[in-house]
């Protein structure tokens, strides 16, 4: 007898809660049923289930391997959708969701999947809540963001490092902090949606360390706060990929920089392992190819920062401020 039916029909009797049922859904006799497990538990050399004239119900060992055939049920058919899928080209609408700041990097990849595959229409969101997939009908969500424990399924697609920044005239006015402590004088400009609220995280030798910040300014987007701290409003603690241009142009000066080198996740987040369609698992494969070769992260000596601004953030780290370490005659709030 094939193997692959009698776990088939063993697990059909334990969905439906008796043999004649599954034998409706399977489309067989009772007798064929019967027969079934009666030759799947003589093979194991185990009773699976208990019948009664009224019930059927696994015992201990039926509950295991229920387990266990329910994991190869379920692989098999995560393999017919593989191969099938190697026939099938991708097609229909791609939802996705994407972190406010990381479109520079999914555009391309949205324009390599779309050529590749006249067929699919890419319909993308942007925002740095974390949405609900299945309740949106979101395909693929890829984020900065930390994940909740939850049951979707995450494949890192890249990182980032965050960094505090500020401009020239900022640090010429109020003083360059050179430890995280110096950013209580500071003016700290927040990210409503960070996920550590008013906090600040650092490298430090017990791991991370947390600084309580403070400022003038909150926003929902991290492109607005880069544009404050342009124009030398205060400090942003931003991604290190968003900082790069506005380094290299001198708008802004990266500070605190030995003690900002932990690394964050950036995740693509779907909803499910099994019978994945066959666009989302494309797009998936061509994201993470994509973020693997763009420099998100440089280190601070592959930025190209202008020989004018290197002197220029030299002589800043030279200068002493009174207000340096002392509290502001006003409190940023």
């Amino acid at each position: 007898m094939d193997r692959m039916t009698s776990i088939s029909t063993f697990v059909k009797i334990a969905e439906t809660g008796g043999f004649a049922s599954a034998a409706r859904k399977l489309g067989v006799s009772p007798s064929t049923v019967t027969t079934q497990i009666h030759d799947l538990e003589d093979r194991l050399g185990v009773r699976l289930l208990n019948r009664s004239t009224r019930k059927v119900s696994l015992t201990e060992i039926g509950k295991a391997y229920y387990e266990r055939c329910m994991h190869i049920l379920a692989d098999m058919d995560e393999a017919d959708t593989a191969v099938q899928a190697m026939h099938t080209k991708p097609s229909g609408v791609l939802r996705l969701n994407v972190s406010v700041s990381i479109p520079f990097f999914v555009a391309p990849v949205i324009t390599e999947f779309t050529s590749l595959n006249p067929g699919v229409k890419v319909n993308m969101t942007m925002s740095d809540r974390i949405v609900d997939l299945v309740e949106e009908g979101i395909d693929i969500a890829i984020t900065t963001m930390p994940v909740p424990n939850s049951n979707l399924v995450m494949r890192r697609v890249g990182s980032f490092r965050l960094m505090v920044c500020g401009s020239p005239d900022y640090f010429a006015r109020h003083g360059v902090p050179r430890e995280p402590d110096d950013l209580i004088n500071h003016n700290c400009l927040k990210y409503a949606f960070s996920p550590w609220g008013s906090e600040w995280r650092f490298k430090s030798p017990d791991g991370q360390r947390a600084i309580p910040v403070s400022g003038n300014m909150e926003a929902n987007s991290v492109n607005a706060l880069r544009l404050a701290a342009a124009l030398g409003q205060g400090l942003i603690w931003m991604p290190d990929f968003l900082a790069r241009d506005d380094i290299k142009s001198g708008k802004l000066v990266p500070v605190l920089t030995e003690f900002s080198c932990l690394e964050f996740p950036i995740n693509a987040v779907y909803p499910h392992r099994q019978h994945l369609a066959t666009n989302v698992r494309s797009f998936l494969d061509l994201a993470a190819k994509h973020f693997h070769a763009a420099d998100l992260h440089p280190a601070p000596q592959e930025l190209d920062v202008p020989p004018t601004l290197v002197a220029a953030q030299k002589a800043l780290q030279s200068v002493r401020f009174d207000t340096l370490n002392s509290k502001p005659d006003r409190p940023y709030a």
